[in-house]
C-alpha cells in the first residue's frame, strides 16, 4: 500500500473513531461540559442542550461562570472547584446541587468533576450533571409514607408487632408497650412465643411455623403476659411477612385487648339468664306447685290418727314432694349465678345438654311441646366451660319452645362425629324465612314480636361457640322447623 493511501485509510480510520465519539458522547444520559485551562465551554452534549434550553452556539466558548446560575456559582464554588480539579489532577466526585433554566422547575443534580491529562498535564476538565430529580422525590415521597406509616402504628390502640424468620421480636408499638409494661428495648430480640402465656392445648412455634410455610393469616386468641405476671386476654391476626422474591421474613401480628369485651360478655350472658328466667317462671311455679300440694296433704292426714302404714306413706310422700321442689330451686340457682370465670376445662358435654333439658322440660311441657332425645354416645369429652356452653343450649331449646305456640317437637341429638362433638337443637315451629337466615346471629336481630326478644341471644351463642373453638350452623324452611347445629371439637 502507498504512502498516500495509508495516510487516506488513517483519516478514514480517524474519521470513524471521531463521529463514534461524538454519537457516543451525544447519547450520554448525563450533562456534560468540557472545560478548558480558561474556563471556557470547549464541549458539551445533547442532554445538557436540552436540560438548560439552549443552543450548542450558546454555549461553546463562553465561559463557565456565563452558562450555570448565579445562585449556583455563588453557593456551590463550581468555578473553584473546577480549578482545584486542575491544580490537583483529583476529581470531585458526588455532590449534590440544584439547577433551574429558565421557564422550566427546579431540578437535582449529582454531579462530578473529572481531569482530563495528557502525560500529567491537566488540558481538560469534564463536569458530569446527572439530573436526579426524580430520585429525590421519591425518596422523600417513601420517607413520608414511612413516616405516615410509623405514625399510625404508633397511634393504633391494638398491638402491632413484628418478627423476624425466627420469631424474634423487631417492632413493638406504643400499645404493646402499654398493655405489656415491656419497653421495645426490653423485648427486641426476645421470642414472641416468651411474651405469651403457656397454653397446654396449643403448639405455638410450630403455630409460627406452618404460618410462614403456608403464607396465610391466621386468627388465634391467646393471653399476654405483662411485666408484673398478669394475663391479658388477647385476640391475634398473624400475617406472614415475605420479601421480593416471596421468601418468608418473618410475620406481623395485631392483637386487639379482650378484657372490657369479655366483662361486657359476661353482663349479656348474665342478662339472657335472667331473660331465660323470665320465661320458664311460669311454668317453674306450676311445677313445684305440685309436690308442695303433696306434700301439704300429706300433712295434714299426719294430724289425724291414723294407722302407722299409712303415717309412714304420707311422710315418704311429703319427703319426695320436698325433694322434687329442692332439685328444681338447685338447679335454678345453678344457671342464675353468675360465672365469675371463663376458664376452660375438661368436661363430658353429655351432662350439660341432660341439665339443659331438664330446666325447660316443664315449660315444654305446659305449651304441649314433646321433647325427643337421642344421645347416641354415653360420654362427649371437650375442653369448655359448661356454665357458658348451658347458656348457650338454654338459648336454642328456649327459641325452639318460642316457635311452636301451638305445640310440636322439640328434638335433641348428642352424637360424636370424626374429631367433633355434634348437638342438633330441631324444632317443628314456623321456621326462619330465607331472607333472614343469614341475619339470625346478628346482635339485636330477632323474629320475636316487639318486647319480646333482646336480639342478643343466638349472638352470644355464637360468640361463645367460636370462644370454644366450634362453629353453629342453621337449616330451616318455613312452616317446616329449623335445625341448629353446635360442632365442637372433641378432647
Amino acid at each position: 500500500m502507498s504512502s498516500a493511501a495509508s495516510q487516506a485509510s488513517a483519516s478514514h480510520d480517524s474519521d470513524r473513531y471521531k463521529e463514534l465519539f461524538e454519537m457516543l458522547f451525544e447519547a450520554i444520559p448525563s450533562s456534560v461540559l468540557v472545560i478548558d485551562a480558561g474556563l471556557r465551554i470547549t464541549a458539551t452534549n445533547k442532554n445538557f442542550l436540552e436540560k438548560s434550553r439552549k443552543k450548542r452556539s450558546e454555549v461553546i466558548g463562553r465561559r463557565l461562570e456565563d452558562i450555570l446560575p448565579q445562585a449556583f456559582l455563588e453557593h456551590m464554588d463550581i468555578v473553584g472547584r473546577v480549578q482545584e480539579v486542575f491544580y490537583t489532577n483529583r476529581a470531585i466526585r458526588g455532590e449534590r446541587m440544584t439547577y433551574r433554566a429558565p421557564g422550566i422547575p427546579l431540578r437535582t443534580y449529582y454531579y462530578s468533576i473529572c481531569p482530563f491529562s495528557w502525560k500529567g498535564h491537566v488540558e481538560n476538565t469534564i463536569l458530569l450533571m446527572e439530573d436526579v430529580t426524580e430520585q429525590v422525590r421519591l425518596s422523600e415521597e417513601v420517607r413520608r409514607v414511612e413516616r405516615h406509616l410509623a405514625g399510625v402504628v404508633e397511634s393504633a390502640r391494638d398491638i402491632v408487632l413484628s418478627t423476624d424468620s425466627q420469631g424474634e421480636i423487631l417492632t413493638w408499638n406504643s400499645a404493646a408497650e402499654r398493655l405489656s409494661g415491656y419497653r421495645l428495648e426490653e423485648v427486641k430480640g426476645t421470642s414472641f412465643v416468651d411474651r405469651c402465656a403457656p397454653d397446654p392445648e396449643l403448639d405455638l412455634k410450630r403455630f409460627l411455623s406452618s404460618l410462614q410455610k403456608h403464607g396465610k393469616s391466621e386468627t388465634l386468641e391467646l393471653d399476654l403476659l405483662t411485666k408484673k405476671g398478669k394475663h391479658v386476654p388477647i385476640s391475634w391476626v398473624f400475617s406472614p411477612m415475605k420479601d421480593e422474591a416471596t421468601q418468608s421474613m418473618g410475620f406481623v401480628a395485631v392483637g386487639r385487648d379482650l378484657s372490657e369485651h369479655r366483662k361486657l360478655e359476661l353482663q349479656l350472658l348474665q342478662s339472657q339468664k335472667l331473660a331465660a328466667l323470665g320465661v320458664m317462671a311460669g311454668g317453674i311455679a306450676h311445677t313445684i306447685k305440685n309436690p308442695l300440694a303433696i306434700s301439704s296433704s300429706a300433712a295434714q292426714l299426719l294430724a289425724d290418727d291414723v294407722n302407722p302404714d299409712f303415717r309412714t306413706e304420707c311422710v315418704e310422700r311429703i319427703l319426695s314432694g320436698i325433694q322434687k321442689a329442692a332439685t328444681i330451686v338447685e338447679n335454678l340457682l345453678r344457671f342464675a349465678r353468675p360465672s365469675s370465670t371463663t376458664e376452660m376445662t375438661q368436661l363430658d358435654l353429655l351432662p350439660v345438654v341432660k341439665d339443659t333439658v331438664g330446666l325447660v322440660a316443664n315449660q315444654a311441657r305446659i305449651q304441649k311441646i314433646g321433647i325427643v332425645e337421642d344421645f347416641k354416645v354415653e360420654q362427649v369429652r371437650i375442653r369448655g366451660n359448661s356454665s357458658l356452653l348451658q347458656q348457650v343450649f338454654l338459648n336454642l331449646f328456649l327459641n325452639a319452645i318460642n316457635a311452636m305456640p301451638n305445640g310440636g317437637t322439640l328434638s335433641v341429638a348428642v352424637e360424636a362425629n370424626g374429631a367433633e362433638a355434634l348437638v342438633r337443637v330441631a324444632d317443628t315451629g314456623h321456621g326462619i324465612p330465607k331472607d333472614c337466615i343469614g341475619k339470625v346471629f346478628d346482635p339485636f336481630f330477632t323474629l320475636s314480636p316487639l318486647g319480646k326478644g333482646t336480639g342478643l341471644g343466638l349472638s352470644i351463642c355464637y360468640s361463645v361457640v367460636g370462644q370454644h373453638l366450634g362453629r353453629i350452623e342453621v337449616e330451616s324452611s318455613v312452616g317446616h322447623g329449623s335445625t341448629f347445629s353446635v360442632r365442637l371439637p372433641l378432647f
